[in-house]
């Protein structure tokens, strides 16, 4: 559905994005980490034929940026951070206006606009200007335009900056529902945990360069190591740290709690559980603790300083 290869904008001197290939398929939901001046924004406003790149090319929902920009733009929806929305319009005034412009029936029109207000926990929006609205209901009803026209390919940067926790998770509820095998989602956030929820892929970029691209467990496996185990026991420490470390890379040790690594927990536990009931360690509990998307990203971006 989307396929960038060698994507590269310059503005005089700055390389905003530098050779970035990547590609996003029909169902998939791919979020775009990096800092502030990663070149997330550019990168999504190449792939929505607004910015022509200056070398490489794109093709999104069958058309290409640079031939067919007219194309792309209708079959995308597009939420940018700043939506610039008509504050002297009422909601449904707006959305209309724009369904318009995408060339649908009154009865579509009406349809689909009262559908996503009521979607998005805020029906009472239709018959309010736009300028009483609260930032938050400002941005959902900017998501709601970008998928007013049910368009293919959706990209949306940071769709839920300025939101309360329960409009934010509304703004992702809908997010999640639109994931179809006939859709394509590139999502922007800062929020980590909203990226890990959302994304069935994650690419991070650094200085206009991408650095690591997959699945959260691909990227916590690459990148900060094996699967990560608690063993908590209620005697003989000093026992189980000796039988652990036969079996396991010991990471760190706590008063009665060991931490440690091992690439096959499904065959290691078992064996270690074993060593220690037959030594006489009493284990509390042996849990799996999972290393972060932050711990993924941190290393990721301090890697690249």
């Amino acid at each position: 559905m989307i396929e960038a290869h060698g994507l590269t904008k310059r503005f005089d001197n700055l390389v905003a994005v530098d050779d970035l290939s990547l590609t996003v398929a029909a169902g998939e939901v791919l979020a775009l980490l990096g800092p502030n001046g990663a070149g997330k924004t550019t990168t999504v406003r190449m792939l929505a034929a607004i910015l022509r790149p200056s070398k490489g090319r794109a093709i999104v929902a069958g058309h290409d940026v640079l031939t067919e920009p007219a194309a792309v733009r209708r079959k995308i929806g597009l939420l940018t951070e700043y939506p610039g929305l008509y504050r002297r319009m009422y909601g449904g005034e707006y959305l209309d206006f724009f369904g318009r412009l995408y060339g649908l029936d009154a009865e579509t029109r009406q349809r689909r606009a009262r559908r996503l207000l009521e979607q998005f926990g805020m029906p009472e929006a239709w018959d309010r200007r736009i300028g009483e609205y609260s930032k938050g209901m400002q941005q959902k009803l900017a998501l709601a335009r970008a998928m007013l026209h049910d368009p293919p390919v959706l990209l949306l940067d940071e769709p839920t900056s300025a939101m309360d926790p329960y409009s934010a998770k509304l703004v992702r509820d809908a997010i999640l529902s639109l994931r179809n095998m006939r859709r394509a989602i590139v999502v922007c956030t800062h929020n980590l945990a909203e990226a890990e929820l959302l994304a069935d892929r994650i690419a991070i970029i650094r200085r206009g360069r991408l650095v690591a691209i997959g699945t959260p467990a691909e990227l916590k496996r690459e990148l900060v190591g094996p699967p990560l185990m608690e063993l908590h026991l209620k005697n003989g420490v000093g026992r189980a740290y000796s039988l652990v470390s036969q079996l396991a890379h010991i990471v760190a040790t706590d008063g009665n709690r060991i931490w440690y690594e091992t690439e096959t927990p499904e065959t290691t536990n078992p064996l270690i559980l074993r060593a220690l009931v037959a030594a006489d360690v009493e284990v509390i509990t042996l849990a799996r603790s999972e290393w972060s998307l932050e711990d993924v990203y941190l290393r990721i971006v301090g890697s690249t300083q």
